[in-house]
C-alpha cells in the first residue's frame, strides 16, 4: 500500500491572532482516491484546503508528496506540483473560448504566435478522455455551472494536475448534473488522479468518496471508510450529539394574505406571475436551474424592472422600484449570492450586520455603541464563530459569513424576508438553527418567501409552494400535495398546470 500513497499530511495546524483553527491534523491520500472533507462550518475545512493550495502557510505541521517533504508557499507552487483547487467561484475568462480557458496560463505557441490548432486538438483529446462533450470554441458566458465546472476539471488536467481541491463542487448543480459530475470523478480515479471532496452534503459524500476525515473545531474526530458509516453517523460525529429533528413542526395554517403579485412580466424572464403570500407563511418557490426563481424575487425588490403587472401590499396598490424602497416598505431580500451582493468582506462584523438599518444607528454620527451591542446579540442569538466583533467577514467560514447576513436583513424588522438559498454552504448544525429561526419569525407573523434548489428543504418547511419552470408558475401545492414527485412533474413540465394543481 505504501507505493499508492500520493499525499501524506503530518500534524498539520494553522493560527489566526493565536486562535487555532487547524490543530494537528494527521491525513494520507492514496493514489486514485476521493477523500472527502466534512465538518460544520468554522471546523477547518476551508484552512486545510487553503494550506494544500497555497493560499495560506501552516503554523506548524508538514506536507510530503509522493515521500518528498515540500513547501507550498503559493498558488503557484501548488500548481507546479500538480495540486489544483477548484472554487465554489470559477477562475474562467468568460469571454474567451473553452479552448482558451482550457490552456489559460499555459499556452501553445509557435516562434511568436499561438497554436490554436494544437490547443483546440488537445482540448477535444481531453474532454474525450473524461466522456465530456462540450463546444470548444464556445464562450466561456455561454456555459451552465455544470459544463464551467467541466472546463475547471479539464484545465487541471492540462496543467498535469496529481491532485484535485473540490469546494462544496454540487451546490448549484441539478440532478441530472451531479450525476454527471460524479461520472467525471470516476473518470479522474480511472487516471489515477486524486479528489479531495469538501461538502455539506453527506448523502453524496456517501455516494462518492472511498474515504471522509470528519473535523470538528479544527481537530480530527475521525478518518473512516465511508463504507462504515452512515450519513446519520455522520453528522452526529460533526456536531458531537445526536441530531433532534432538522426541521420544526408546522403548528398553524396561516390565512390573512399580505402580499399580491398580479401578472407580473419581465421580458424574456417572468410570464404572467400571479401568486399571494400569507401573513405568517413560509412560501416555497421550487423549480430546477433557470426557473427563473431567483429574477422573480429580484423583481419584487426592484433590482429587475418590470414589463407589466401590479402589487399589492396590505391591500394597498405598491411600486418598488429599487431595493431601498422595498426596505423602506419592510420587504427584505438575501441573495444567493452572499459575498456578492450581501456583504462587505472587508467590514467587520457590526458593520455589515448594520448596512441596511444604519439610520436607527446614527443621527449625526453613527452610534458605535449601539452597533456593537446589536452585532453582539446576533453574534449570541445565531451562534456566530469568532473570536471577536472587529473580526472582518474575509476571515469567517462560509456559514458564519451567511448568519451575518442573516442577521443583517433582520436588523431592519421585515414584515416579508425573501430568502434565495438560505442554507446554501451550510452545515447540517447550522441548517437546524436557520430551520428554527425561519419558523420562529413566521410564528411571530413575519412571511416568509423561501428559495431553494434542495427539494427536502422545501417539503420541511413551506407551508406552500409554488413550482416554476421556464418563468412561469406551473402549479400550486399545499399540505399533502408538497411532494418530491408532484414538484418535479410541475418543474419538469410533465404535468400542466390547469390540468393537476389548479391554484386556489
Amino acid at each position: 500500500m505504501n507505493d499508492e500513497i500520493l499525499l501524506r499530511v503530518v500534524n498539520l495546524s494553522k493560527e489566526f491572532y493565536g486562535n487555532r483553527v487547524l490543530d494537528s491534523v494527521n491525513i494520507t491520500l492514496k493514489k486514485g482516491e476521493v477523500f472527502g472533507i466534512i465538518g460544520e462550518n468554522g471546523a477547518g475545512k476551508s484552512t486545510f484546503m487553503k494550506i494544500l493550495s497555497g493560499i495560506y502557510s501552516p503554523s506548524q505541521g508538514e506536507i510530503y508528496l509522493e515521500e518528498k517533504k515540500v513547501e507550498i508557499k503559493d498558488p503557484l507552487t501548488a500548481k507546479k506540483l500538480g495540486i489544483t483547487l477548484i472554487p465554489q467561484e470559477f477562475n474562467l475568462v468568460e469571454t474567451l473560448t473553452v479552448f482558451e480557458n482550457i490552456f489559460l496560463g499555459d499556452e501553445i505557441s509557435h516562434k511568436i504566435l499561438l497554436n490554436k490548432k494544437e490547443m483546440k486538438k488537445r482540448s477535444k483529446d481531453i474532454l474525450k478522455s473524461l466522456n465530456v462533450e462540450l463546444d470548444i470554441e464556445q464562450t466561456v458566458e455561454k456555459l451552465s455551472v455544470a459544463q464551467k465546472q467541466m472546463v475547471e476539471i479539464a484545465k487541471a488536467i492540462t496543467h498535469e494536475s496529481k491532485i484535485l481541491i473540490m469546494d462544496e463542487p454540487t451546490t448549484a448543480l441539478t440532478e441530472v448534473e451531479i450525476k454527471t459530475l460524479f461520472d467525471l470523478i470516476k473518470e479522474l480515479k480511472n487516471k489515477r488522479i486524486s479528489v479531495f471532496f469538501i461538502s455539506h452534503k453527506l448523502k453524496e459524500v456517501k455516494e462518492i468518496c472511498d474515504r471522509v476525515l470528519i473535523l470538528r473545531d479544527g481537530k480530527t474526530v475521525s478518518i473512516c471508510d465511508v463504507d462504515d458509516l452512515s450519513v446519520q453517523e455522520m453528522a452526529k460525529r460533526m456536531v458531537g450529539r445526536e441530531l433532534s429533528q432538522i426541521y420544526p413542526n408546522k403548528e398553524k395554517t396561516p390565512q390573512e394574505t399580505i402580499l399580491r403579485i398580479i401578472d407580473f412580466n419581465v421580458s424574456d424572464m417572468l410570464k404572467n406571475i400571479t401568486f399571494n403570500l400569507k401573513k405568517g407563511e413560509i412560501l416555497g418557490f421550487a423549480g430546477l436551474v433557470g426557473a427563473g426563481r431567483t429574477e422573480l424575487a429580484e423583481t419584487i425588490i426592484g433590482i429587475r424592472k418590470k414589463s407589466s403587472g401590479q402589487m399589492m401590499l396590505n391591500g394597498q396598490y405598491l411600486d418598488i422600484n429599487s431595493p431601498l424602497d422595498a426596505i423602506k416598505n419592510k420587504i427584505a431580500y438575501l441573495s444567493e449570492d452572499r459575498q456578492g451582493k450581501g456583504l462587505i468582506l472587508y467590514f467587520d462584523i457590526p458593520k455589515n450586520i448594520t448596512l441596511a438599518s444604519l439610520d436607527n444607528y446614527s443621527n449625526l454620527f453613527i452610534n458605535k455603541k449601539k452597533e456593537k451591542y446589536k452585532a453582539q446579540e446576533y453574534v449570541e442569538k445565531f451562534d456566530i464563530k469568532t473570536s471577536r466583533l472587529e473580526t472582518l467577514l474575509i476571515y469567517l467560514s462560509g456559514g458564519n459569513q451567511q448568519k451575518t447576513y442573516f442577521s443583517k436583513m433582520l436588523d431592519v424588522k421585515p414584515q416579508i424576508l425573501i430568502l434565495d438559498e438560505p442554507t446554501r454552504g451550510i452545515d447540517v448544525n447550522a441548517k437546524t438553527q436557520i430551520y428554527k429561526i425561519i419558523r420562529n419569525l413566521a410564528d411571530n407573523e413575519i412571511s416568509i418567501i423561501l428559495i431553494s434548489s434542495e427539494m427536502e428543504e422545501i417539503i420541511g418547511m413551506c407551508d406552500r409552494v409554488y413550482v416554476m419552470r421556464e418563468g412561469e408558475i406551473m402549479g400550486e401545492l399545499s399540505e399533502d400535495q408538497i411532494s418530491e414527485e408532484n414538484i418535479m412533474y410541475l418543474a419538469s413540465g410533465l404535468t400542466r398546470r390547469e390540468t393537476a394543481y389548479e391554484n386556489k
